[in-house]
């Protein structure tokens, strides 16, 4: 599902790009980012750092809510004995608490990442090649890092 405030500044976002293009350069942002580091204008950078940080949140809730679900945390079954089939149900729903989590994990991280790169002024600019990155990508995945032609490069 994507924001509504993510799809409504598509427009702004093409438009803006469409001036760094033909002006050769980017749009300085004011606050809170140094005027050295060039990037989008913060109009445009806070409903995006906003949502981020909204997901961060969800993210956090979320691992917390599936380190609960896992059945090694709960004491009563250090003292069971249960029977073989009891105990793959178990072994099967720690392994997967723990595949959500790592990936829980990851998505944090490339989160956090993006919310790094808005406050230093680098959001979408790709962090291999330094080109910007398509806005169509970035509605899709706010956190990404990385363009599409250096995605498919590591892909290889």
């Amino acid at each position: 599902m994507v924001p509504f405030f993510i799809s409504a500044l598509v427009g702004v976002l093409k438009k803006i790009i469409l001036k760094m293009k033909k002006k050769k350069k980017l749009v300085k942002t004011k606050k809170r980012i140094p005027s050295k580091i060039k990037g989008f204008p913060l109009r445009i950078l806070r409903p995006v750092a906003d949502f981020l940080t909204q997901e961060v949140l969800r993210l956090e809730k979320k691992k917390k809510d599936i380190a609960e679900e896992d059945p090694f945390i709960d004491s009563r079954r250090v003292s069971d004995n249960a029977s073989p089939d009891t105990d793959v149900v178990e072994q099967i729903g720690h392994a997967r608490a723990k595949a959500l989590e790592s990936q829980i994990n990851r998505k944090l991280i490339q989160v956090k990442k993006a919310l790094t790169r808005i406050k230093i002024g680098k959001y979408g600019l790709c962090e291999k090649c330094g080109r910007m990155i398509d806005t169509d990508r970035l509605m899709i995945m706010p956190e990404t890092t990385i363009c599409i032609k250096c995605e498919k490069k590591k892909g290889r």
